[in-house]
C-alpha cells in the first residue's frame, strides 16, 4: 500500500513538472489528449492514477517516454543515448546485431570478472 502511494506521488509530481516545463496548462494539456482538465488535476493531486491509454497519451503529448512519467530515473532502463543506439542497432543486417551482441558480451564478461575477481568487491557483492 505504501509503495502503490509512493508511486502515485512520484508520477503526480513529474507530471506537474513535465507539464510545467513544456509551458502547458492543465487545460491546455487535457485539450491536446481529449480528457477533461479536472482528470490532469486529479492525477497531479495524487488522487487517481492514470489508465495505460492516459498514460499513453501524456506520453505522446509531452514527448516523454512512459517510464519517464512512472518511474525514477534510478529505475528506469537505458538512458537516452543509448536507447537510440539500441534503435539503431535494431535496424542492423543480422551479421552486424551477433557481432555486436558478441562484442557486448564480451565487454559485460570482463567487467563481471573484473568486479569478482576483487576479494573486496566479491564479498560485498
Amino acid at each position: 500500500m505504501l509503495q502503490e502511494w509512493l508511486l502515485t506521488v512520484s508520477f503526480s509530481k513529474r507530471l506537474a513538472q513535465i507539464r510545467k516545463q513544456r509551458g502547458l496548462t492543465q487545460q491546455a494539456l487535457a485539450e491536446l489528449i481529449g480528457m477533461n482538465a479536472m482528470q490532469i488535476h486529479r492525477y497531479e493531486a495524487g488522487n487517481t492514477q492514470p489508465t495505460l491509454e492516459a498514460i499513453r497519451k501524456l506520453s505522446i503529448e509531452l514527448s516523454v517516454t512512459a517510464d519517464e512519467l512512472i518511474f525514477e530515473k534510478d529505475e528506469r532502463g537505458p538512458d537516452e543515448a543509448l536507447r537510440l543506439q539500441f534503435e539503431a542497432i535494431s535496424k542492423f543486417a543480422e551479421p552486424e546485431k551477433q557481432m555486436i551482441s558478441e562484442i557486448l558480451d564480451g565487454l559485460i564478461l570482463k567487467r563481471e570478472a573484473k568486479r569478482w575477481s576483487s576479494p573486496q568487491k566479491a564479498k560485498s557483492a
